[in-house]
């Protein structure tokens, strides 16, 4: 802990830019790494996770995430369940114009409600596509739509806030974390949290994985606008430490860390897991795929907020397919192609062959 003056103590926090992976004595060939993640009775082939945002996941891109080994999350408070066919929103918020006018286009085609109906079809698409079926809902919408989720047959259900507590005070409809959890016959993934002492609430929730981070690095403004910050190299393995804790506790219950934000490149994957994620979830690199319905724009949940929006939209030069943009090839040298690829020379050039093998690596400062 340091002394801010004589009233405050704070402690020290690390980015993913501030930290490196060491080498090692041994290096390996790129075969022999594997990849492989498995969490609850499904296995994937990569340890990457399309975030729930409009601007990169479709019904259609989240099909093409999970032919491509990973995981498409499906935001189902979003454009996709409140419209049925969003095109026209799409085009509306995808316009040219300054951040004040992109914010308020943004609340006006967000203010429509979301139809339980609608939830229903687009998971059923994804199901009928034989892919991993997964979509995501804020706490405050989760009760809502609880009667449709339990029949949607859902692989994973994400719950995923700014932060999210086990806990929450106050409020005529709250979401009681542990009973929903308890009751829905679905794995749970929630978050964010940053904290060990949040996350160790969370994971005594029973849920099967935490998101760790505040998501959607590149497009929130939370810290401009609440002050709410946690570098995420410390966050990670501050989480990391409380999974620790608490398989002890539990007698061998393993939750998996999904490391949220600030993972726009390779090398931030790589991080991560060595900080011990088990896996990642991106937004970022995926808007720049060709696939990505806001056609590089960029924008998360938070941005639309009717009072006290969070967020900006972004621009990112589209570069490929999502194919090349998750698995490759690459054609620019900046990590943000061939996402796995990156992951898997970066373990083959450190002699480790798996996922839970490489978060035992050290680390270097910077």
């Amino acid at each position: 802990m340091y002394e801010i003056e004589r009233s405050k103590r704070a402690s020290r926090a690390y980015s993913f830019d501030d930290v490196a992976i060491a080498p090692t004595r041994r290096t390996r060939s790129e075969e022999e790494v594997d990849l492989t993640w498995k969490i609850d009775a499904v296995s994937f082939d990569i340890p990457i996770v399309a975030a729930p945002m409009d601007s990169v996941m479709s019904p259609d891109a989240a099909i093409r995430m999970g032919e491509l080994g990973g995981l498409g999350v499906l935001n189902l408070d979003g454009l996709w369940t409140r419209y049925e066919d969003p095109q026209a929103q799409y085009d509306l918020i995808t316009q040219e114009s300054d951040q004040i006018t992109a914010t308020k286009r943004l609340q006006e085609v967000y203010a429509e409600p979301v139809k339980g109906e609608l939830i229903r079809d687009r998971l059923a698409q994804l199901r009928d596509a034989g892919v991993p079926v997964a979509g995501s809902l804020p706490p405050a919408r989760t009760q809502e739509f609880a009667p449709v989720l339990e029949k949607a047959g859902m692989d994973f259900f994400v719950i995923r806030g700014t932060t999210v507590s086990a806990e929450h005070v106050g409020g005529e409809d709250t979401l009681n974390l542990k009973d929903f959890i308890y009751r829905f016959d679905t794995p749970v993934l929630v978050g964010g949290v940053a904290t060990y002492r949040a996350a160790l609430h969370l994971m005594r929730s029973g849920a099967a994985g935490v998101l760790v981070g505040f998501g959607g690095g590149a497009t929130h403004t939370t810290a401009s606008v609440l002050g709410i910050q946690v570098p995420m190299a410390s966050a990670v393995m501050d989480v990391a430490e409380a999974r620790r804790d608490y398989l002890e506790e539990s007698g061998g219950r393993y939750v998996h860390l999904i490391a949220d934000g600030a993972v726009g490149r390779s090398g931030d994957i790589a991080k991560a897991v060595a900080c011990g994620a088990d896996a990642v979830m991106v937004g970022s690199p995926l808007a720049r795929s060709t696939e990505a319905p806001g056609r590089g724009w960029h924008w998360g949940s938070e941005a639309w907020h009717a009072a006290l929006p969070r967020g900006e939209r972004s621009f990112f030069e589209q570069v490929g397919t999502l194919e090349e943009v998750v698995v490759g090839p690459s054609r620019v040298p900046d990590g943000t192609m061939n996402l796995a690829g990156g992951l898997r020379k970066s373990m083959a050039l450190t002699g480790y062959t798996d996922l839970k093998s490489f978060q035992r690596i050290e680390l270097i400062l910077l």
